[in-house]
């Protein structure tokens, strides 16, 4: 999983820096976020009570966080994707129910998110680049057409 390290207020570019992506559930799944900052740690912490509560299951503390995200009254108003994945899946949710598994285990949050989806599909297609060097290279890309997204790019692994 790779993040970039840009938050903006505005137009303004307020840290260039900012780790977007945890370690989650004895640091076996990954989880990644676009959209406000304050909001997303809340929803990893509400994720990661969900995992604790469901043995590390992915997909059932996805679905529950979900659910909750989507009824309660507080968490209904914050603004954030989430990026989840452990060594067999990868998982997009949001605020409106949505669990979202790609065909093709590519999946990206944030304004630059279809840019590097679109860069690491045609990478994957017609390259034998391994994982890490897709991730890189589209975050690359993206970073050169979105003004919302930097070339400080963290990545994290998972074995």
């Amino acid at each position: 999983m790779a993040g970039d390290g840009q938050v903006t207020m505005g137009a303004e570019v307020v840290k260039s820096s900012a780790k977007k992506i945890r370690r989650l559930h004895q640091e076996q799944i990954l989880a990644g976020f676009a959209g406000s900052t304050a909001d997303a740690i809340s929803l990893f912490t509400r994720f990661e009570e969900k995992l604790q509560a469901y043995g590390g299951n992915l997909s059932r503390a996805a679905v529950e966080l979900s659910k909750d995200w989507r009824m309660d009254k507080a968490l209904r108003h914050l603004e954030a994707l989430l990026l989840v994945a452990d060594a067999n899946s990868t998982l997009l949710l949001s605020g409106t129910g949505d669990v979202i598994e790609p065909d093709d285990r590519v999946a990206a949050v944030g304004s630059g998110g279809a840019y590097a989806v679109a860069a690491a599909r045609a990478l994957l297609e017609h390259t034998e680049f391994s994982a890490r060097e897709v991730a890189e290279a589209a975050m690359k890309i993206a970073s050169d057409i979105c003004i919302y997204t930097n070339a400080n790019i963290a990545f994290e692994e998972l074995g």
